[in-house]
Order: C-alpha cells, then structure tokens, then sequence
C-alpha cells in the first residue's frame, strides 16, 4: 500500500463526504436553505424542521450512503488501510465541506454508513445505543453521543483494534461537533426529543 493510495483514499472520502444532500434536497423541493432554519446544520435531524420527513429519510439514506460508499470503494480499489482512512475522511467532508465554508452536519448518520460497510454487527449496536438512550431520556444529542463513545468498545469487540481506532477518532470529531449540545446538556437547556427547536445530531 503506497502512500499515494492512502492519499487518493483520502481525498476521495473527503469530496465524498462533503456532498450536501440535506442542502440541495430542500433546495429542489423549493423550501429554500436549511442552514437558515433550526439548528443551521445540513443533515436529516434540521431537515426534518421543514415538515418534509421524506426529504428527512431521503438525507438521512444519502449521508449514510456516502459513508458507506466511501468505505466500499476505497476498500475495493486499495484495500482495508485505505477503507478506514476514506470513512474518516467522508466523515471529516461531511462535517466540514468545502463548498459550504467548511459549515456542515454533526455527522452520526455518516458515522452510521461507514459502520455498515465495515462491520454490521458493530454498526446494528450502536443504532440499538442511539435507540435506547433516545428512548430513556429522549434527547437526540445524547442518543447521538452515547453511540459514538460505545463504538470503539463494540468495534474492538466484534472487529479488532483498527476498526476500533478508527471510530476512536471518528467519535472525537463527533464530540467536537457537539460542543454547544454538551453544554445545554450540562445546564439543562438541551431540548427534548420533539422540542420545537431542538437541534441534534446529523
């Protein structure tokens, strides 16, 4: 494995990575620009703000689907070290895009779709954590958070240290992304699932 290949992986994951679905599916539909309602953020959870759970799922699907795309490519053309560096870096595009000022997403369903393509177990886990802190204290961010910090753990479990490693620096990205919601989550002013203006974690 040479390091142009790890660099073509890279760069490849991150253009990937960078594409605004949630942007120009509201766009087309005519509603307008995301990034001017909400939370400001260009994935399913601010999408679903505009009363179009379609265009939501749509986004959703699509920032999943880059994640996991990345990961399959880079895999098939030049092998498993690669894999792992596209699926950060489509992570990395998806939260900082060029095109938009490096203004994007929090990233968690792109997280997802890179989980999917390495490993399914490891990825059907961490949804199950999103699921059941989402239904335990009904906030999207902290559903969002918990994943992230069980990955590692489930991926050094039913995968192995590298995968492990990777998501290790995937959920610190995701932390960082999540900065303002750990400290509304710390003073109590993080809204709830279904809250008006809630603003979570894609």
């Amino acid at each position: 494995m040479t390091l142009l290949f790890l660099f073509v992986a890279a760069v490849g994951g991150y253009f990937l990575g960078s594409v605004p679905f949630g942007l120009v599916l509201v766009r087309l539909a005519g509603l307008g620009d995301i990034r001017d309602i909400g939370s400001k953020s260009i994935g399913a959870t601010n999408v679903l703000r505009t009363g179009r759970k379609d265009l939501a799922l749509a986004t959703l699907l699509l920032d999943a689907g880059k994640g996991g795309i990345a990961v399959l490519l880079a895999r098939y053309f030049f092998g498993e070290t690669a894999a792992l560096i596209a699926g950060v870096a489509a992570f990395a595009g998806h939260c900082w895009p060029i095109w938009l000022g490096f203004k994007g997403g929090k990233g968690f369903a792109t997280y997802l779709g890179t989980l999917f393509a390495f490993n399914f177990i490891v990825a059907l886990l961490v949804c199950l954590t999103w699921a059941v802190v989402a239904f335990a204290r009904r906030y999207s961010s902290l559903s969002a958070l918990s994943a992230a910090a069980a990955a590692p753990v489930f991926a050094w479990i039913w995968s192995g240290p590298y995968l492990s490693a990777a998501c290790a620096v995937i959920s610190i990205f995701l932390y960082y992304r999540h900065k303002e919601n750990i400290l509304r989550l710390m003073n109590g002013t993080e809204p709830k699932i279904g809250g008006e203006k809630s603003q979570s974690a894609s």
